[in-house]
């Protein structure tokens, strides 16, 4: 007589997608791209919008505070969306004299503390639907580089922010090193705006 095999009691983990807005959002920026659009080019008006791409307002919309925080468009309500120009890259400080012959450990572990801090504003910022737009979790972002200059927009300019524009020549990210569920970690946290999880995400990212 043969034996039953006992049922397992282990199931596959949930498939997480992103949220339509989320998909949206990646579809009108690189519809933005494809066309060429310039800046102060506009998108239709927010109601044509949403019925040409089969979608209701109130997704078209989340759609487009998240692109508008990540610096692609200015949503002007009525108007439509402005396309803007990309964001140039800041060109970084010379390296001040008292982090010549610092150790890149003691760097390391300088910009993991100003880091933490800005993780911590950035979980703190009281719009929870920008959080939601720029970092939500179901979005599942891949690459800290990504990720990072999200947290900092939310995070705000203050002096934090331009110490780690300091330190980061000397103590950049390197992807390849901070695991995903450290990413993710940092992700969820400021999305539900737990300030103390998001600066601990930050701990120990940068030092071999």
């Amino acid at each position: 007589m043969t034996k039953k095999r006992p049922q397992s009691s282990v199931a596959p983990e949930r498939l997480e997608r992103p949220r339509l807005y989320v998909q949206l959002a990646e579809h009108i920026a690189r519809f933005i791209e494809a066309q060429g659009l310039s800046p102060g080019d506009r998108l239709p008006p927010e109601r044509r919008l949403a019925a040409e791409l089969g979608v209701s307002r109130a997704t078209l919309s989340r759609a487009l505070v998240a692109l508008e925080v990540q610096g692609k468009v200015e949503v002007q309500h009525g108007n439509g969306a402005v396309v803007l120009a990309p964001a140039a890259e800041e060109a970084r400080p010379d390296l001040p004299l008292f982090l010549v012959g610092r150790d890149r450990g003691e760097i390391a572990r300088a910009r993991e503390a100003v880091m933490s801090g800005l993780a911590r504003s950035a979980a703190a910022h009281p719009d929870r639907s920008l959080r939601l737009a720029l970092l939500d979790a179901d979005g599942r972002p891949v690459r800290f580089s990504d990720t990072w200059p999200c947290v900092r927009r939310l995070a705000g300019d203050s002096l934090l922010a331009d110490l780690d524009d300091l330190l980061a020549g000397s103590a950049p990210l390197d992807d390849a090193r901070i695991p995903a569920d450290r990413l993710a970690a940092l992700a969820r946290a400021v999305v539900v705006g737990d300030a103390d999880a998001a600066a601990a995400a930050c701990a120990h990212l940068l030092q071999p």
